[in-house]
């Protein structure tokens, strides 16, 4: 597991952006509380606004930091929240398997991703609450066809019994990770020829630190998605 703030910033490597998009009671809220935190509340209140949570990871011998926003889905924040798309290096673009409109609205929340974010953002479907698959109005292989269309890596999660919530997050991270880490992505946004190879994310071979890493005490300055 790997572990949750508690880190200085002058032991930081990398730091990424990432936004939690997508339909009000998709679960966003859920699935980052189970990520960071390890948490799950039934009685969960909608976003207002944006809030976010960071988390500390350990990737190829780096140290990671996931700065993780939050986005309100309703309309009415939408001049709120899509001034946090700027800058994020990733997106978890998140419907609710059981809610056919949830999915129905993904692509205009993708076309509002590419309009404010920057155009190399690494970005993951998510259909959250696999657990109630009874009720399931989503079929995984047609969100699947639609991700491979898009250009998306894709996942199904549940953040009530944590299904796949760590491989999502993870996932995405290593994408970033590897692409900068490659400087397939620049710091300052422009564009770069790289091509999503694996439109399927089925597991990160990144290794993730199951004990709290043990930081040298460098004084290092870093900025989103490149280290100085």
């Amino acid at each position: 597991m790997a572990q949750w703030q508690g880190d200085s910033d002058d032991d930081i490597d990398y730091m990424f952006k990432v936004v939690l998009i997508g339909d009000s009671g998709v679960g966003k809220s859920q699935l980052l509380n189970r990520f960071v935190r390890n948490e799950f509340h039934m009685k969960s209140k909608a976003t207002i606004g944006v809030e976010f949570l960071t988390k500390t990871v350990l990737m190829d011998h780096k140290h990671v930091k996931a700065q993780i926003w939050d986005t309100a889905g309703q309309e009415r924040y939408q001049a709120i929240t899509t001034a946090y798309y700027r800058g994020a290096t990733g997106a978890l673009l998140t419907y609710d398997v059981t809610k056919r409109h949830s999915f129905n609205h993904v692509e205009k929340w993708l076309d509002e991703l590419h309009m404010h974010a920057d155009k190399n953002i690494v970005v993951m479907l998510v259909g959250n609450k696999s657990d109630l698959n009874s009720i399931r109005e989503v079929p995984t292989e047609e969100a699947k066809d639609f991700a491979k269309q898009k250009g998306l890596f894709f996942i199904e999660t549940s953040a009530l019994d944590s299904n796949n919530v760590e491989p999502a997050f993870l996932g995405l991270l290593s994408q970033i990770y590897m692409a900068v880490s490659k400087k397939h992505i620049t710091a300052d946004g422009h564009e770069s020829n790289w091509d999503k190879v694996n439109l399927e994310f089925v597991g990160t071979k990144i290794k993730v630190s199951s004990q709290e890493p043990e930081f040298q005490k460098s004084k290092r300055r870093y900025n989103c998605c490149s280290v100085l």
